[in-house]
């Protein structure tokens, strides 16, 4: 199966078309046989000792938008990631950023592509020793021969942005490893890419550091409105920083939803396990839980006229107060316009199904 996705064609800031990764010396073979014959990940690893490490990937990411990747170690996620700049050629597919195929392009027309439109931040920082902080983060201005006092200007004003203006002319090894994520973020940020590329960049710092720099990211991400692909394992993250999170798992993707979709409507047993310890008080919003304003009107007669009012995107926990405090039922509004309407019953139902955990 295929999982796809829709948005406006002039919305799309990359599409995946049906990318596979076969790792191993007859990996072309393995895909010609995957093409012709629908061989499954095991019967590719016994006949051609070739290991499926992306299995035809499809999604759209809408420009702007903070797009997470999820799953396990050995889901595909990373391997996934490192097509958009092709660090790594896909077996068979396609990828294009703003309508350019990236599979298609040659040695100097992707080296140009890389430096001008995509950023890319680690799991290990990846900062150069020798370089100072400003200078790390003035590399891929240099790489375009941007003149030294332009782009040390630009590198400054970038790191004025993450907070780190102070520390231009430290070393790395002078930072906390919070702030070498910072300027590794920053170094990612100074060519001013249209597309970032974040490969589980806070899995190496303490907890409350990561916090600290998810919330950072978001209020960048709010400001600097660039499309990103986010990997992650870990779900709260994936929920807290994602407008859209799509789960992997053996090298497919199984769901791509907003945080409440795919906690709401999970797709299969895995994804249902996967989000049973969400907490949905700040995931599941209104609209998720209300029924139609006829629906009530229908059961229980017409709405109190002292009902509390919500727009629909509020979250259960706002909700669940608000039933506490009133007898009435809470509706929904959307754009001004009443839309459904929520009674303790349904909260508690909502409630009720997200406490099971396997």
């Amino acid at each position: 199966m295929t999982v796809t996705d829709a948005g406006a064609a002039d919305d799309i800031m990359i599409e995946v078309e049906n990318v596979w990764k076969i790792f191993g010396a007859n990996a072309a073979e393995a895909m010609d046989a995957v093409n012709n014959e629908g061989l499954s990940k095991a019967e590719v690893l016994e006949r051609f000792n070739a290991v499926v490490g992306v299995a035809d990937v499809s999604f759209n990411v809408k420009r702007g938008e903070i797009f997470c990747v999820m799953g396990l170690s050995g889901s595909g996620k990373s391997t996934l990631v490192r097509h958009f700049n092709r660090l790594l050629d896909p077996s068979d597919g396609h990828i294009r950023i703003e309508g350019v195929d990236v599979t298609q392009l040659q040695d100097k027309a992707l080296r140009e592509f890389r430096n001008n439109k995509i950023g890319m931040c680690f799991q290990n920082f990846a900062l150069l020793p020798h370089r100072s902080v400003l200078d790390n983060v003035a590399m891929p201005l240099e790489i375009r021969n941007t003149s030294k006092n332009e782009r040390l200007a630009k590198a400054a004003e970038i790191l004025k942005i993450v907070e780190l203006d102070a520390w231009g002319n430290k070393f790395a090894h002078e930072l906390s490893g919070g702030m070498q994520q910072r300027v590794g973020l920053a170094r990612a940020l100074a060519a001013n890419p249209d597309v970032l590329l974040m490969d589980e960049p806070f899995s190496a710092l303490d907890p409350l550091i990561r916090s600290q720099l998810q919330d950072e990211f978001m209020k960048l991400s709010k400001i600097l409105k660039k499309t990103t692909i986010f990997i992650t394992h870990d779900l709260d993250e994936a929920v807290k920083v994602g407008d859209r999170i799509a789960i992997m798992r053996d090298g497919r993707i199984v769901q791509i939803g907003t945080a409440e979709e795919i906690v709401m409507n999970p797709a299969d047993d895995y994804v249902a396990d996967f989000v049973a310890g969400i907490s949905r008080l700040k995931v599941v919003r209104a609209h998720g839980v209300m029924r139609p304003i006829d629906e009530y009107v229908t059961e229980f007669g017409n709405i109190p006229d002292d009902a509390p009012r919500v727009e629909e995107d509020e979250t259960l926990s706002v909700l669940i107060q608000m039933a506490i405090d009133a007898d009435a039922p809470i509706v929904v509004r959307d754009s001004g316009a009443e839309v459904g309407v929520i009674t303790r019953r349904d909260i508690l139902q909502t409630v009720i199904e997200g406490t099971e955990v396997s």
